[in-house]
């Protein structure tokens, strides 16, 4: 009872960011619920009426459910590339030496202060050149790779022990079968969270498919969403009512991988 006296005011911090963190997301849900009239009024109206019918008026504005499969083909596509390039790329420079791989490795950490901003315009006449411009194939391919997944699963595999990895060798085993069958099982908690981050960006990136992409039947959720919004009047409740569809899977990743993210992080700062 003393210790928790002495900690109210860290509670009362937490409390409040909490409260903060949890508000938006609770006016999305009553706006939702609300006509249009209501989402405009000043002062806000804080009890909706409940029409339940922004919901279905969602599906008749645009091809939702195809933007649906358009945002999952997108983000599994990415989360699979990464887990096992920026894998591949960090086993190596965290455990096999090779000419120049400490410099390789500072070439690639700069390229986490260049803002992505600036890879749009190669990327996209990249994507053009290739004739994936409104394809799935456009979408995925700048997300297949980054170098602070690389960094970040190269640091896990620094701090694995080394004591299987060199039983593996005296049995014969090369460098590939290694990473493969002995380091990569041990890894799994850092690829967990870089598979939750990776999917959260990729569910949420909104700049890359508005850029190459025109038709709405290819455009992921974020781009889809964004295209709701008018130029002269915006239906909010239906805009919202679209998000909180949008963002139910995403919530229910991160709860039920909660505990493996902060572990996979925790244990790859820890050295």
């Amino acid at each position: 009872m003393r210790r928790t006296g002495r900690l109210w005011p860290v509670h009362l911090v937490l409390g409040v960011g909490a409260a903060a963190m949890v508000a938006p997301f609770f006016w999305q849900i009553l706006t939702s619920l609300k006509t249009y009239s209501e989402s405009v009024k000043v002062p806000p109206t804080l009890v909706p009426s409940f029409d339940w019918s922004n919901f279905q008026r969602v599906f008749e504005t645009g091809p939702f459910l195809q933007q649906y499969a358009n945002t999952v083909l997108m983000t599994a596509g990415r989360t699979l590339a990464q887990l096992l390039f920026c894998s591949l790329a960090a086993y190596a420079f965290a455990r096999l030496r090779f000419p120049g791989r400490d410099a390789i490795f500072v070439v690639l950490l700069s390229v986490l202060m260049v803002p992505g901003q600036l890879f749009l315009i190669p990327q996209y006449q990249i994507v053009q050149s290739l004739g994936w411009l409104n394809s799935m194939p456009g979408l995925i391919a700048p997300g297949m790779f980054s170098a602070f997944g690389t960094f970040m699963l190269r640091q896990f595999f620094l701090n694995l022990p080394t004591d299987v990895e060199e039983a593996a060798k005296i049995d014969g085993a090369n460098p590939l079968r290694i990473f493969w069958s002995v380091m990569l099982p041990l890894a799994r908690p850092g690829l967990i969270s870089l598979g939750v981050l990776t999917v959260l960006w990729s569910w949420n990136d909104l700049m890359w498919p508005l850029v190459i992409n025109t038709d709405p039947e290819k455009m992921p959720l974020s781009a889809g969403l964004a295209a709701l919004q008018g130029e002269h009047m915006t239906d909010y409740p239906v805009l919202m009512a679209g998000s909180l569809m949008a963002s139910a899977p995403i919530i229910v990743l991160f709860v039920v991988l909660q505990k493996r993210l902060i572990q996979g992080i925790a244990f790859t700062g820890s050295k």
